[in-house]
């Protein structure tokens, strides 16, 4: 073979490997894995929300798309709750953060704020209209906005449209979840309706230690009477202890309820006062307020947590 033939043949040796080459990596940029994503599949979303219910609701639409983290547990008041060095951590290492809202966490909302500046942080009650807002004698909004079920399949869907924002891969994933779990919001909003206006009228007047069931109340027809504000962090004195004590006796309401968040003390107190005038009042049950059960129990989910609200007042009243 002359030296233009052996050329020739070289050259074509050359492209049929180079020809080889991008085959070779075609076929492993389509098996390997793209951004985001580990060697089998996408990878979980850090979620971090900071009471129960949002945590539940969070885990309910995300799926296994979602590692979800609470920060406050069972019995945990977020209204005076601070964050601790672990609580920041989780917060840093989240990729969305998910809160209440409307001064829910107090002395977190600056960083919680802050926060926002560098990463996804959503307050669930954002997309609620305004108007369906309460708000106490000083102009501050009532954060308790989960106790009326209508307004949570709201921060449900504020929830879901979080996730879809910032992982649109799944979008179909979290719409099915949250489509399920609004049905499930609905049927807890109809057994909630229902159930409450079984008890006679005359007697539908429900007292806890502070006022976190105004939502619950104009929701479902029932009087709502706090000790308390809507935050526990506003004092009580004297006065609003015998205020209340002198409604008891004056309508004798037969029972109160206790709040698992909120210490028995304050309600104990009123009842020792209906009782010196004569008057026995029972604690019809314990109520969960701004934090839901133990971890593993019914209470421990947000739809859990409401049907034990509405039956524990229901048996006592009714």
């Amino acid at each position: 073979m002359n030296g233009r033939g052996a050329g020739f043949k070289r050259w074509m040796g050359h492209l049929l490997c180079l020809s080889l080459a991008v085959v070779v990596l075609s076929g492993c940029a389509e098996s390997g894995s793209t951004a985001g994503e580990g060697a089998s599949g996408p990878e979980q979303l850090r979620v971090t929300a900071t009471i129960g219910m949002i945590a539940d609701a969070a885990r309910e639409i995300g799926g296994d798309a979602a590692k979800v983290t609470g920060l406050m547990g069972p019995g945990v008041d977020p209204h005076l709750y601070k964050a601790s060095q672990g609580d920041i951590r989780k917060l840093e290492e989240a990729d969305i953060i998910l809160y209440g809202g409307l001064h829910l966490e107090g002395k977190m909302t600056d960083i919680l704020e802050k926060m926002g500046e560098g990463r996804t942080v959503k307050a669930v009650t954002d997309d609620i209209p305004e108007e369906r807002l309460r708000k106490s004698g000083d102009g501050v909004y009532d954060p308790h906005v989960w106790f009326d079920v209508g307004l949570w399949m709201i921060a449900a869907e504020t929830i879901r449209d979080t996730l879809i924002e910032y992982d649109p891969s799944r979008k179909a994933e979290y719409e099915e979840r949250a489509e399920s779990y609004l049905k499930q919001l609905e049927e807890l909003d109809r057994y909630a309706a229902e159930q409450i206006a079984s008890i006679p009228e005359a007697g539908r007047v429900l007292v806890t230690a502070h006022d976190a069931f105004g939502y619950f109340g104009a929701a479902y027809g029932i009087e709502v009477v706090g000790l308390q504000g809507i935050s526990t962090a506003s004092e009580y004195g004297a006065k609003d202890v015998a205020d209340l004590r002198d409604m008891l006796v004056q309508r004798q309401i037969k029972a109160v309820f206790v709040e698992s968040s909120v210490p028995k003390k304050s309600i104990e107190a009123v009842l020792e006062g209906a009782r010196r005038q004569g008057h026995e009042v029972r604690i019809g049950g314990e109520l969960f307020s701004d934090a839901m059960g133990s971890e593993g129990t019914e209470e421990g989910t947000y739809i859990g947590m409401v049907r034990h609200n509405v039956d524990t007042i229901v048996q006592a009243l009714r």
